[in-house]
């Protein structure tokens, strides 16, 4: 569940100043693709955490991905927006991508841009659009440099009295292929919940990409993957 991806802003669920949940997915997407993505997690922890103040807000998480015997990886984002104007719906949007893997690393990321949030009176459909500025750096071998750019979407709507809650992302943006030929990359996890108390949920999310994947099958040359969890969630 790399937002890389994410990818943000949840924001979405945040009615208060603040909100943090941690979730637990279980993944299917080894059991869907059994030789493109073989060694896939089996399990991953998310932690969130969005708090607003007088200049914009903060927000962050943390991917960590468990295997059977391993601890896989641990991938965050971290981004921070600050007002334009007080009643104006645009800020400005600085963020940091990156984390390490058994195998590595991540490579690093940083954003800069502008974003317009919007919600409706009662905070039950809320969204938020980017444009950013990406800059990759070198972070282990074979990797370098480059400049790129994304486009986020993030959405946000609770119905049926707040039992049910839809919400996600999309991410457009420039990667690099092995032969540092450009590729656009989508990542999009839409997110379904059903909540038992205004704590405790329970739901799914399907992460839909192209380009994002790694394919560990040489035999394959497949780059859209569709992998569904089930997932439990708990709101502080």
């Amino acid at each position: 569940m790399k937002k890389q991806v994410l990818s943000l802003l949840f924001l979405a669920s945040c009615m208060t100043v603040g909100a943090q949940n941690i979730q637990v997915h279980y993944d299917f997407g080894r059991n869907i693709y059994t030789g493109e993505e073989a060694g896939r997690q089996k399990v991953t922890i998310t932690l969130e955490q969005f708090k607003a103040d007088k200049w914009g807000s903060w927000f962050y998480f943390v991917d960590v991905d468990l295997s059977s015997h391993f601890t896989e990886s641990a991938y965050t984002e971290i981004a921070r927006e600050f007002n334009l104007g007080k009643q104006s719906p645009f800020a400005a949007h600085i963020e940091y991508d990156g984390g390490l893997s058994r195998s590595g690393s991540f490579q690093q990321a940083a954003l800069l841009g502008a974003a317009y949030n919007g919600h409706s009176a009662d905070f039950s459909k809320t969204w938020s659009v980017q444009l950013l500025y990406k800059q990759y750096f070198k972070s282990y071998e074979n990797t370098h440099s480059y400049a790129s750019a994304q486009l986020t979407g993030v959405w946000g709507l609770n119905f049926c009295n707040n039992k049910l809650r839809f919400a996600g992302f999309i991410d457009f943006w420039r990667g690099e292929k092995a032969d540092r030929h450009g590729c656009l990359v989508i990542l999009s996890e839409p997110q379904l919940w059903y909540n038992f108390t205004e704590h405790f949920s329970v739901g799914t999310e399907w992460e839909f990409s192209n380009n994002f994947v790694y394919n560990s099958d040489p035999e394959s040359s497949k780059t859209f993957f569709w992998n569904p969890t089930l997932a439990v969630k708990w709101n502080f």
